[in-house]
C-alpha cells in the first residue's frame, strides 16, 4: 500500500465516539522501533505512514501481522491493534545461478534424476513459486518436487540414453512461474555436458542424515558427517563432497569439507528466525558421477534472549496526593525464547511505593501502592526487572523516571517556638529590631511565605502602632520611640501564610523587651526643691563628730544600674564641717562645731546615677548652727526667685509627704507636750522666761548669702529633743505660735487659742502657701 492509504477506522472498531480520540490524546505506540501507521485523531481513521513492503517486514513468514497499541490518556488506557499485511505479486522468481552446468555420464540409465537449483521468490502463498517448465528437448523432462521446509525444486529426468559421440552437450531452458495474476517468471539456462562412461556412481551411506544443533553453537561446530563410496577404481573412485544446489541462506550458514564430508557451522544460528535446515549434499567421483543426499538440521532452542520490556506510556509528573492504584505507566514484555524461557515474571528492583499489575497477556501497568510525599522523595527512578525461568535464567532491566509534583500539604514552620527581641528605649522610628523566619517544605508558590501581625484576642489594636512587619521577609520594625518607663515589654502574634490554593498557616508569639536608657535625672524627694525657699535645718553647736544633721532622699525613674544613686557634697560654706554618705545621702558632721564657724552653712548636694553617661541633679539646703534649741529658726530667702513649673508627679509626692508629715507632727506634738509638762514639774532646775521667743534677738548683720537687708522676723519652730544626749538626731517639723506662755504654778500648757501671733505672721504664711512653697514652710 502506498503512503496515506486508508486502513481502518480505529474509533469505530473500539466503540468510541468521534472526537474521543482527540479529547483523550490518543497516540500510537509500536512494539518495534518503527511505526508504519498514523492516526487521524479527529476522525479515528488509520492511514499508512509510508509504503509497506511485506517482504522486508516479515520475510517468508505468513501471515504477516504488525502489532502496535493505541494509548489513551485521561484516563490512561491502551488497546492492542493487529494489522495483517497481505502479499501481492510484486516479486518474480529468480535463479541464483543463471547457467547451471550438469556433467552426466553417457551411461546414465534412463529415469535417472538430477536435482536443479531452486528458484527464489520473495512472495508467499499463491504469489510465490508454483511451478517449473522446461524447454522442449528429446532427452529430459522436468519433475517438480517439494521440500519439507523451503521452496519447490525441479529435477531433470532422463528419458533417452545419452550418447556423447552423437551429442556431447545438451542445452535447455528452465522457467520458474509463480501463481500471481498476472504470473511472473524467471529463467535459467541449463547446460548438460555428456561424460565418458563411468558406470558406477557414488553411494551415500544414508539417504537422509539428521542432526540437532543448539542455536548458541559456535562457528566451526560439527553438525554432521556424510560418507559416500564408489565401486569404481582409480580416479573414478575419488569422491568430492559439495553443497550444490542449496539456497543462499544455507551456503551462508553451513560448510562441508570436500574430502571428509564433515558439515560444520559457518554462521550463527537463530532458532527464532529459522528452526530447521534442509541441506543437499552432493558426492562426485573422479569420473564426474555424482550422487545426492540430504542433511536435515534441527536447530535446538536455548534461552539466549532476555525478556524485552517496551514502555508505551508514562504519567509524569505525578501529584503527590494521587490515590492508591493510580496508573503510572503501561508496558509490555516479550520473550523471543517462548518455548524454553518458561514463565515470565516482572517485579520492581527496589522497595518503592509502586507495584506491577498485569492487565492482559504480556501487558502490565505500573500503579501506586503506597502514599507519596514529594517533601521526602521528589522523584523516582523505577527499575523494572523482567525475568524468565530459563535455564539459564535471563533478565533485563528498564528504568522509568517518575517525578512527583507538589501539592500544598505542609504549613509554614517557624524556626523557633517563640521569639524574644530587644529594643533600646528612645530608639529612632522605623528601626529594625529583629526577624522571624518560617520555612515551608512545599515547592514554588506553595512554599512562598507571607508574614502578618494578628490582632490580640482582647481587641486592643495598639500593637499595630508600635510594630510593623515586612510581609515578604519577616523583618520587624519599631514604628515609634519606646519609653522604658511607660512600657517595659509587650508581645504579639505573627502569622505565616503560604501561597497555596488552599493556604496553610502557623503562628508564633514574639515578645519585645524594651531596654532601659539612662534618660531620667535623679529627682529629689527631700529636702524639697521648689525654687522659692531653701530647706533649713538646725544643728546645735554642741553637736559632736558624726552628728546626723539630715538625710537627702532621691529617686530615679530608670532601672537597674541607671537607677543606682550616689550622693556627693558638691559645694559647702565649709567643706571640712559636713560630709555626705555616698550610699544613703545622710549628712553628718565631720568635726565638732566651733564658735568660729559661721551661723549659716549652705550646702549643695550632688545626686548622681550610674548610667552611661551619668545624669545628676543638685539639692540645696541651709544649716543653722545654734547654741540651743531656744534660739529661733531663721528663714532665709533667696535674693532671686525663679518661678518654675511643677511636675505633676512631684505635686503628688509632695502631697503624700505632707500627709505623712502631718501625722508625724501630730505624734511629735503629743510627745512634746508631755515633755514640757515634765519640765514644768522640775522648773527649779530650769529658768524659763514667760515669753519663749520675745527676747531672742539676732544681730543685724546676720543675712542670707547675697541679701541686702537684715532678717527682721524671727521664725519660731516646734522642736523635739531627746534628753540626756547632746548629739541626738532632731528635725524641725512645723511652725507653731511664737508667743507660747507657760502658766505659773501649773503643769498645764495654754491652748493654742490663747497664744498670740506677731503682726506679720499671717502675711508670712500666705507667702509660704503659694504653689509648693507651703510644703517648704510647713515641712522639712
Amino acid at each position: 500500500m502506498e503512503s496515506g492509504s486508508f486502513v481502518a477506522n480505529v474509533a469505530k472498531d473500539l466503540g468510541l465516539e468521534v472526537g474521543k480520540l482527540a479529547a483523550r490524546g490518543a497516540r500510537l505506540v509500536s512494539e518495534g522501533n518503527k511505526l508504519h501507521f498514523r492516526l487521524h485523531r479527529k476522525t479515528g481513521d488509520l492511514f499508512v505512514k509510508e509504503k509497506l513492503d511485506r517482504e522486508s517486514l516479515c520475510g517468508k513468514a505468513d501471515p504477516c501481522v504488525l502489532h502496535f497499541e493505541v494509548v489513551l490518556v485521561e484516563p490512561l488506557q491502551s488497546f492492542r491493534v493487529e494489522v495483517r499485511v497481505f502479499d501481492i505479486n510484486d516479486n518474480a522468481p529468480v535463479f541464483l545461478n543463471k547457467e547451471p552446468l550438469l556433467r552426466i555420464p553417457e551411461s546414465t540409465p534412463l529415469g535417472s534424476r538430477f536435482p536443479l537449483q531452486s528458484a527464489q521468490d520473495l512472495d508467499v502463498g499463491l504469489n510465490g513459486l508454483q511451478n517449473y517448465t522446461l524447454s522442449t528437448n528429446e532427452y529430459f523432462h522436468l519433475h517438480t518436487r517439494f521440500r519439507s521446509h523451503g521452496p519447490k525444486y525441479a529435477e531433470l529426468v532422463l528419458d533417452k540414453p545419452l550418447d556423447r559421440e552423437e551429442q556431447p552437450e545438451v542445452n535447455m531452458t528452465i522457467t520458474a512461474v509463480d501463481g500471481g495474476s498476472p504470473p511472473k517468471s524467471g529463467t535459467a539456462h541449463i547446460r548438460v555436458e555428456v561424460l565418458d562412461v563411468n558406470d558406477h556412481v557414488p553411494q551415500f551411506s544414508r539417504l537422509v542424515y539428521r542432526a540437532q544443533v543448539p542455536e548458541n553453537s559456535a562457528n566451526g561446530s560439527l553438525v554432521a558427517t556424510v560418507t559416500a563410496t564408489d565401486l569404481d577404481e582409480g580416479s573414478n573412485k575419488e569422491i568430492t563432497y559439495s553443497l550444490a544446489q542449496n539456497p543462499e541462506v544455507i551456503l551462508q550458514t553451513f560448510q562441508i569439507h570436500s574430502e571428509t564430508g564433515e558439515v560444520r557451522l559457518r554462521g550463527p544460528l537463530d532458532f527464532e528466525a529459522i528452526e530447521t535446515y534442509d541441506i543437499d549434499i552432493q558426492a562426485t567421483d573422479g569420473g564426474g558421477l555424482s550422487a545426492h543426499s540430504k542433511v536435515l538440521v534441527e536447530v535446538v532452542d536455548v534461552n539466549d534472549n532476555p525478556p524485552e520490556v517496551t514502555v508505551s506510556s508514562v504519567s509524569s509528573p505525578l501529584p503527590e496526593d494521587s490515590p492508591l492504584q493510580t496508573v503510572v505507566a503501561l508496558f509490555s514484555i516479550r520473550d523471543r525464547d517462548i518455548r524454553v524461557g518458561g514463565k515470565i515474571t516482572c517485579f520492581l528492583k527496589e522497595d518503592l511505593p509502586f507495584a506491577v499489575k498485569p492487565t492482559f497477556r504480556n501487558s502490565y501497568s505500573l500503579v501506586t501502592d503506597r502514599g507519596l510525599d514529594r517533601e521526602e522523595v521528589s522523584g523516582y527512578n523505577i527499575t523494572l526487572v523482567a525475568m524468565d525461568t530459563g535455564p539459564p535464567t535471563l533478565s533485563s532491566e528498564t528504568v522509568i523516571e517518575v517525578l512527583i509534583s507538589d501539592i500544598n500539604d505542609n504549613p509554614p514552620v517557624f524556626q523557633e517556638d517563640s521569639y524574644i527581641l530587644t529594643v533600646r528605649e528612645n530608639n529612632s522610628p522605623a528601626v529594625f529590631i529583629g526577624k522571624v523566619r518560617a520555612e515551608d517544605l512545599d515547592l514554588g508558590e506553595n512554599a512562598k511565605v507571607t508574614y502578618s501581625l494578628l490582632p490580640p484576642k482582647s481587641g486592643d489594636l495598639s500593637v499595630f502602632a508600635y510594630i510593623s512587619i515586612n510581609s515578604d521577609n519577616g523583618k520587624l520594625y519599631a514604628l515609634r520611640t519606646m519609653d522604658y518607663e511607660a512600657i517595659q515589654d509587650f508581645q504579639f502574634v505573627v502569622k505565616a501564610t503560604d501561597g497555596g490554593f488552599l493556604s496553610l498557616s502557623s503562628q508564633v508569639t514574639v515578645r519585645v523587651v524594651v531596654l532601659d536608657d539612662n534618660d531620667n535625672r535623679p529627682m529629689i524627694l527631700y529636702p524639697l526643691q521648689n525654687g522659692t525657699l531653701p530647706c533649713n535645718d538646725l544643728v546645735p553647736r554642741s553637736a559632736e563628730t558624726g552628728y546626723l544633721v539630715t538625710k537627702v532622699v532621691a529617686v530615679d525613674g530608670d532601672s537597674g544600674q541607671n537607677s543606682w544613686l550616689s550622693y556627693h557634697l558638691f559645694k559647702a560654706t565649709d567643706l571640712g564641717l559636713f560630709s555626705v554618705q555616698q550610699q544613703n545621702g545622710e549628712i553628718r558632721t565631720l568635726r565638732q562645731v566651733s564658735e568660729r564657724d559661721p551661723m549659716m552653712q549652705k550646702l549643695v548636694i550632688l545626686v548622681q546615677d550610674h548610667g552611661q553617661p551619668a545624669l545628676s541633679t543638685t539639692a540645696s539646703l541651709n544649716i543653722l548652727l545654734v547654741d540651743g534649741f531656744s534660739e529661733p529658726y531663721l528663714q532665709f530667702r533667696d535674693t532671686f526667685k525663679h518661678p518654675t513649673r511643677v511636675n505633676p508627679s512631684t505635686k503628688y509626692l509632695v502631697i503624700s509627704l505632707a500627709v505623712l508629715s502631718f501625722l508625724f507632727l501630730l505624734s511629735v506634738t503629743v510627745i512634746f507636750i508631755i515633755h514640757i509638762c515634765q519640765k514644768i514639774k522640775h522648773r527649779e532646775k530650769f529658768t524659763i522666761q514667760e515669753h519663749f521667743y520675745d527676747d531672742c534677738n539676732f544681730s543685724n548683720n546676720l543675712v542670707q548669702g547675697g541679701a541686702s537687708g537684715p532678717i527682721s522676723q524671727p521664725c519660731p519652730y516646734e522642736m523635739c529633743s531627746a534628753t540626756g544626749t547632746s548629739n541626738s538626731e532632731f528635725r524641725f517639723l512645723k511652725r507653731f505660735m511664737p508667743n507660747f506662755p507657760f502658766p505659773h504654778g501649773t503643769g498645764d500648757a495654754k491652748t493654742e487659742a490663747g497664744s498670740r501671733l506677731p503682726p506679720d505672721s499671717d502675711r508670712n504664711r500666705s507667702r509660704g502657701s503659694e504653689g509648693h512653697a507651703q510644703v517648704s514652710d510647713d515641712y522639712m
